[in-house]
């Protein structure tokens, strides 16, 4: 196997746990956290932020793990 290669399923692999961070935080913020210290417009605001980057990334893993882990390398 290719080092490259192997990397870059390491990364992928790293991704998933990232999307998972992000949508937890997202969630977290937006529906659970306390208003404290922030104000509720806020925490919407900065939650749904998270969670819709969490889905880009989401999506962008998604395609990076196909490209990685089901296509051919014609290279070897």
């Amino acid at each position: 196997m290719n080092e490259n290669n192997l990397m870059q399923q390491v990364l992928a692999i790293f991704s998933i746990f990232m999307v998972v961070f992000y949508l937890g935080v997202g969630c977290y913020l937006a529906f659970f956290f306390p208003p404290t210290y922030l104000g509720k417009p806020v925490q919407v605001i900065m939650g749904s932020t998270f969670i819709f980057y969490g889905l880009y990334r989401a999506y962008r893993t998604y395609v990076k793990i196909v490209e990685v882990f089901f296509t051919k390398d014609d290279k070897q």
